[in-house]
């Protein structure tokens, strides 16, 4: 028998429980409690899945906590996100083979084939460098894949992302290039035949190829001229994709809307293609319930995909990216970023209700983290978007230059004030007129964008560890500090080498 409070009606009633908990003595002394009964499994997993929060550092976890629990009214402190309620616990570093702060290609790349290579390639070892023209190299210098080896092995396989689908982090799961930004063929250089990465996913030669796709980028598949589905084409070869996903094998299905979606037959595993967007999905915020972009949210897309995978009965590996976390902390807008951190937990979760955990590893982690940071000493309870206010006090505390400032900020990025002077010639004067007054400006708005200490076109990537938040079958194999290629490795125990 696993993990009793692991089994499938006490995890749900785990999820439950009150975001107070862990709040005070009683709480903890229960949690220890719980601890004290988790028993390691050694009997092999059926399925894995593997959530990647892009950008999802630990800062961003804790931030994302507080504004989930104070969105719900609860206790944001206490709150956990649901991963966080996962038995097994690790750092992971992710440092690149030649970056100390690595990209989202080498990263994603370490995870999925155990080796560590250089920024902006993915899906071959550290001997390539990004750019490198000839596929012979790249041919001579790939890795294999934990998707792959599945294939191989008549496993079902899906790759579901809320960015392009031949963005760093997904493209990894099924290509091998020499520079990330090669979606396209219109993006690759002339005097180069590597394949673009769209055309790769077309013609994955594994197995029966990638089961289920699910994601945006439409554009990368499609013709320049016109589409049936998409006017923004970018392909200049004039191939259309998306026909020759259809035509590849009898019943493939192709999806473009959220009602398509939501009406899916899953009764059966066939290959099925999503594309919901032209370029990357929009936020959380601006798509669903709450804004007026029609697209499915990371919650349905994967429902469908584990739905559709379960059908297969030899077990599937699925990899699930919440895509824009990453892009809202570029542009230094906390306020994206968290709230997409909180649907990629509503997807965990999801999840963990859809799946058996006595056969399926769920690993929920992140590629590398942001230089977002939580600081000030506001008061328990303080809006975590909002301007730092200390306990017992009701005014914002004030900086010594006389302006207030708030909870999350980040060390670069676009949120300095009046650094350029007229028109688009940034940094040409070099005239630094200090910080913006907040005093009047809502810094809990969607709009808002936190100050930056160092003036640069986009906030960068942090190079601390990041977390890995594991229940399943082998699930205690993470724990301690482990190099990120590791996750790999125990993706493949975990399956019985397969």
């Amino acid at each position: 028998m696993y993990v009793r409070y692991l089994c499938s009606l006490a995890l749900i009633s785990l999820f439950s429980v009150t975001a107070s908990a862990g709040s005070n003595y009683q709480d903890v002394s229960n949690e220890l409690e719980r601890e004290l009964q988790v028993q390691l499994t050694h009997s092999p997993a059926k399925n894995i899945i593997l959530f990647v929060g892009d950008g999802m550092g630990v800062s961003t976890v804790t931030a994302a906590r507080i504004l989930d629990g104070q969105n719900r009214g609860v206790d944001g402190e206490g709150n956990l996100l649901s991963f966080e309620r996962f038995p097994f616990i690790a750092l992971s570093k992710t440092y690149s083979a030649d970056q100390q702060t690595p990209d989202s290609a080498p990263t994603m790349s370490a995870m999925v084939t155990g080796y560590k290579t250089n920024g902006g390639v993915f899906g071959v070892n550290d001997a390539v460098m990004r750019g490198e023209r000839g596929w012979d190299r790249i041919q001579k210098n790939s890795v294999k894949n934990i998707f792959e080896f599945a294939e191989d092995a008549g496993m079902a396989t899906g790759v579901v992302s809320t960015a392009r689908i031949t963005h760093a982090t997904p493209g990894a799961c099924y290509a091998h290039t020499s520079n990330r930004d090669w979606e396209s063929d219109a993006d690759v250089p002339k005097d180069s035949d590597v394949p673009d990465i769209a055309r790769q996913l077309i013609e994955f030669p594994f197995g029966d190829g990638i089961d289920v796709v699910f994601g945006g980028g439409a554009r990368a598949f499609i013709p320049k001229e016109s589409s049936k589905y998409f006017s923004e084409g970018r392909r200049k070869d004039g191939r259309d994709l998306i026909s020759e996903w259809l035509n590849k094998s009898p019943g493939s299905r192709f999806l473009h809307t959220k009602d398509e979606l939501e009406n899916l037959d899953s009764s059966s595993l066939v290959p099925t293609l999503g594309l919901f967007s032209s370029s990357h999905m929009a936020y959380s915020v601006d798509r669903g319930a709450g804004g007026d972009i029609t697209q499915p949210s990371l919650v349905d897309m994967t429902r469908a995909a584990i739905k559709l995978l379960s059908s297969h009965s030899s077990g599937y590996v699925l990899s699930v990216e919440a895509g824009r976390i990453d892009h809202g902390h570029h542009a230094g807008n906390a306020f994206r970023a968290l709230h997409d951190a909180i649907e990629l937990s509503d997807a965990v979760e999801e999840a963990v209700g859809l799946v058996d955990l006595n056969e399926t590893l769920i690993i929920v982690t992140a590629d590398h983290s942001h230089v977002m940071t939580l600081a000030g000493y506001p008061k328990r309870g303080n809006p975590i978007l909002g301007k730092v206010i200390h306990s017992g006090e009701s005014a914002p505390v004030l900086a010594k230059d006389g302006l207030p400032y708030t909870t999350i900020g980040y060390m670069n990025g676009r949120g300095f004030h009046d650094l350029e002077k007229g028109g688009d010639e940034v940094y040409k004067e070099e005239i630094f007129l200090g910080r913006k007054d907040l005093t009047d400006i809502d810094s809990e708005s969607p709009g808002f964008h936190q100050e930056s200490l160092v003036p640069l076109d986009m906030e960068t990537h942090g190079g601390e560890d990041v977390a890995i938040y594991a229940v399943g079958p082998m699930a205690h194999l993470f724990r301690g500090v482990k190099e990120q290629n590791y996750i790999f490795h125990v993706m493949r125990y975990a399956l019985g080498e397969k």
